[in-house]
């Protein structure tokens, strides 16, 4: 039967990175440590009372949690001057990027980025009917001011994203990058900075939150589901000015963050301490890793998110179906020659790093 689906949709598959049962899996940026007993039962009494109260639809502009974020957002960072009415949020950071390009792109309306990067960003585009108009980082990952801003006035974006840190490179933006392009599109486009992976920065890596109150046409999307271990419970979040806040009210579809999800994300919030302390821990993995596959001879970026990009391989199939082989999923992502893995626990960790020693060998027997 024929369906008149939209001809970009014709052979296009859905988003997403192989689900598979192995013993150890590292390929999608979880956070491997369950939330502590406390979180679990916090989450538990909160969702038992929301239950009771489910024929009610939700608080439709989820008062309590945007104040919660806020608050989480000032400690965190040092983003006092928010206010509860400058955050969104939605499931997943997905959903607040998608009511951004709702609100912001649309048809005979471009955004772009600088790739390596999200591999989500083009099919933003693609489902709000907006072009999707790439432009590239630099060989390091880094991105050059003068070529990104060629790029911008050579395709007149209405939205810019820029990912900070970068997947799937894990490499954050100078402070000065961010601010020399919002000054750039003032006016005429939308800057995002998608802080996915904010809380796994190393000190002195700057957030690009400091820079809301001189530009209202930026945005910083964060996410709960990599440091507070939320990735099942979807909460995703955004803070920018309160009128860019008031076009994603706009388009958002009635009542969409339920109450049960609004209750677990303020029960994770009020136990974000014990979850940052899971942080430290994978900030630390992370680091081994690098040090690790940089004393196999590997190329590995400074990473600032709770994953490695390493390379370069030849063959990085071969790499990966060998790890795979062994029971350890990673994710063949990236440049060529690339392959990435996200931290895990301890006992993850030197399961890998043994299985990739056998799978370089074993490849490099064959060559």
């Amino acid at each position: 039967m024929s369906l008149p689906a939209r001809p970009e949709l014709v052979g296009a598959g859905p988003y997403g990175a192989p689900q598979l049962a192995v013993p150890v899996r590292l390929n999608v940026n979880e956070n491997p440590y369950a939330p502590p007993p406390a979180v679990v039962a916090a989450i538990t009494q909160r969702v038992a009372q929301a239950a009771g109260q489910a024929n009610r639809y939700p608080d439709r502009d989820f008062t309590e949690l945007r104040h919660a974020l806020r608050d989480y957002l000032a400690a965190e960072s040092g983003a006092d001057f928010l206010t509860a009415d400058q955050i969104w949020a939605a499931n997943g950071s997905n959903e607040v990027m998608l009511h951004v390009l709702q609100a912001f792109g649309g048809p005979g309306r471009t955004v772009t980025s600088f790739g390596p990067t999200y591999s989500m960003y083009p099919e933003y585009a693609r489902d709000t009917f907006t072009d999707w108009r790439p432009g590239e980082r630099e060989p390091d990952f880094t991105i050059n001011v003068e070529r990104a801003i060629g790029q911008i006035d050579l395709v007149n974006p209405s939205v810019v994203l820029l990912a900070s840190p970068n997947n799937p490179t894990g490499t954050a933006l100078p402070l000065a990058t961010v601010e020399a392009i919002a000054q750039h599109v003032a006016g005429r486009a939308v800057l995002v900075v998608d802080e996915a992976y904010a809380e796994f920065r190393r000190p002195g890596t700057p957030t690009a939150l400091g820079l809301l109150p001189r530009y209202p046409h930026l945005a910083v999307v964060r996410t709960m589901s990599k440091a507070f271990a939320f990735a099942g419970a979807r909460l995703g979040y955004l803070a920018a000015a309160a009128d860019l806040v008031g076009y994603l009210r706009t388009v958002r579809l009635p009542y969409h963050l339920s109450a049960i999800t609004q209750v677990a994300a303020l029960a994770a919030l009020e136990h974000r301490q014990a979850l940052m302390e899971q942080v430290a821990q994978l900030r630390a993995t992370r680091a081994r890793l690098a040090g690790e596959l940089r004393r196999r001879g590997l190329e590995v970026p400074e990473s600032d998110a709770n994953f490695v990009l390493f390379g370069r391989f030849a063959d990085r199939h071969a790499i990966w179906q060998g790890l795979l082989d062994r029971g350890v999923l990673i994710r063949e992502v990236g440049p060529a020659g690339w392959l990435r893995v996200s931290a895990g626990t301890e006992q993850e960790t030197d399961r890998f790093l043994a299985a990739l020693a056998e799978t370089m060998d074993q490849v490099k027997g064959k060559a």
